[in-house]
């Protein structure tokens, strides 16, 4: 695999009725997986080194994106699942790589804007369930 764009990376919010609306115009997404751990060090750990418990910690995932407005269907979508609590099912299309879909929810979702400038957003999801991975043929 070779190297890609960043901007080819697409955030997707399920529309309700069973499809997906790509949020429109992300300049900057991240994903970030997580594994929590568990200390089972113990008094009789060789040498004093920490062991951790192999599966037992907590798995997270957290997502961000920002941009500028170009969609109001997006827009809507979000504004609707954030102010309605929703924790709806998103996927994050990395191009030549895989599909992560699972429900998230909006912990933020911001705005901002210079005078000489265009009026941005920014969006972070933090997951809130079990998410799966495909990958793209």
């Amino acid at each position: 695999m070779g190297a890609q764009r960043g901007r080819d990376i697409l955030l997707k919010i399920s529309d309700g009725d069973g499809g997906f609306v790509t949020v429109a115009g992300i300049r900057a997404s991240r994903i970030e997986l997580r594994a929590g751990q568990v200390d089972a060090t113990g008094a009789d750990s060789p040498d004093a080194w920490r062991e951790l418990l192999g599966g037992a910690g907590t798995k997270a995932a957290r997502v961000s994106g920002r941009g500028v407005f170009r969609d109001a269907a997006s827009d809507a979508r979000m504004r609707s699942a954030f102010f309605g609590g929703e924790a709806p099912v998103w996927q994050m299309i990395l191009p030549d790589f895989g599909v992560l879909e699972g429900s998230f929810v909006i912990a933020e979702l911001s705005w901002s804007g210079a005078y000489d400038g265009e009026a941005e957003f920014a969006v972070t999801l933090e997951s809130a369930g079990a998410l799966s991975f495909e990958t793209l043929p």
